[in-house]
Formats: structure tokens, C-alpha cells, sequence
């Protein structure tokens, strides 16, 4: 059974920081790229960050030099430092994982995802 286990997530004032964890177990195949995304009310789901395998990273222009993804290959788990949080980064953050399985294409695994509040 496929999990991503999120933790971390919360309410904070702006400027403050929180780290968001993700934990996958139970998918099998070669784990290519892990990630975070975010939604806002209202809003489309968009791409924060993301994270190859061999530590490739790209993140959203809105939160360069703001927010630092990093991965533990062996765990299993990625992790997403925000710092100098701001009001509009409030939303429900997903974590993401893409893996595939030898001859098939890759697939998408989400998490249950966790809210990130950020008051002014």
C-alpha cells in the first residue's frame, strides 16, 4: 500500500519558518523526482519544488532564495525548509512523488496534504 506520510505543516506569522516532511513508503520501482506543490483557495495546484534523484532542483520563482528542498534517498523522504514566510504562501502544500516501474511509464503518488498558514 502506497503512502506519503506529510508532517510539519502550521500556523506561523510572517517572516517565521516551518519545514514540512514527506515520507513515502510502499511504491515500488525507481523513485525519479520527488516534489512539493501547493494550492491556494480559489487557486490552481502549482509546483513549489522539486527534487530529482541525482539532486536536480527547481522551485517556483516566488520562493527563490526562500525556501530549500532536500531529499534522503534512503529514507525515502523529502523535506521542504521555508523561511521568511509570507502571507501569500499560505495554502494546503502536497507532497509529490513520481517513480516508475522498469517498462511502464512514470506515475505520480500525492500526499493527503498539510496546511501552511502564514498571518501578517
Amino acid at each position: 500500500q502506497v503512502q506519503l506520510v506529510e508532517s510539519g505543516g502550521g500556523s506561523v506569522q510572517a517572516g517565521g519558518s516551518l519545514r514540512l516532511s514527506c515520507a513515502a513508503s510502499g511504491i515500488s520501482g525507481s523513485i525519479n523526482a520527488m516534489g512539493w506543490y501547493r494550492q491556494a483557495p480559489g487557486k490552481q495546484r502549482e509546483l513549489v519544488a522539486e527534487i530529482t534523484t541525482d539532486g536536480m532542483t527547481n522551485y517556483a520563482d516566488s520562493v527563490k532564495g526562500r525556501f530549500t528542498i532536500s531529499k534522503d534517498n534512503a529514507k525515502r523522504t523529502v523535506y521542504l525548509q521555508m523561511s521568511r514566510l509570507k502571507p501569500e504562501d499560505t495554502a494546503v502544500y502536497y507532497c509529490n512523488v513520481r517513480a516508475r516501474r522498469p517498462g511502464t511509464l512514470p506515475r505520480d503518488y500525492w500526499g493527503q496534504g498539510t496546511q501552511v498558514t502564514v498571518s501578517s
